[in-house]
């Protein structure tokens, strides 16, 4: 089986445009993994100068999208998403390491990390995703 570049999945998931025009872009994607990453800057922080939840979350349900979905030829939406708030970014990037922990017929099930580039824990999510048609 033949799977896309790296630049291919990058621009099948242009039209994931609210999470790619707020910065997130895709570094590596392997069977059923993908890393994420996220330039942190003024408009991704809250009233008290740290990274917006929103926006952690954002980068780790784009990340479970491209580990379910970068070389499938059905595509897979999330069912549920339970993330935990870890601590705050203190680096200037945020990375978001998704897993495909379990691929059914009709369900996967995701564990996405999201570190800062110093290596500090931000958040960790689980995410259950259904295949659609």
């Amino acid at each position: 089986m033949e799977y896309p570049t790296l630049e291919e999945v990058r621009a099948r998931f242009t039209d994931d445009r609210f999470a790619t025009e707020n910065g997130a872009v895709i570094e590596e994607i392997k069977e059923g993994y993908a890393r994420c990453t996220l330039d942190i800057t003024p408009r991704h922080l809250n009233a008290a100068g740290a990274v917006m939840g929103g926006a952690i979350f954002t980068l780790a349900d784009f990340a479970f999208a491209v580990a379910a979905n970068w070389n499938q030829p059905r595509i897979h939406v999330s069912l549920t998403s339970q993330i935990t708030y870890l601590g705050a970014a203190r680096g200037q990037k945020l990375i978001a390491e998704a897993r495909i922990a379990k691929e059914g017929r009709s369900t996967c099930y995701c564990l996405v990390d999201v570190t800062d580039e110093l290596g500090h824990a931000v958040a960790q999510l689980t995410e259950s995703g259904f295949v659609k048609g």
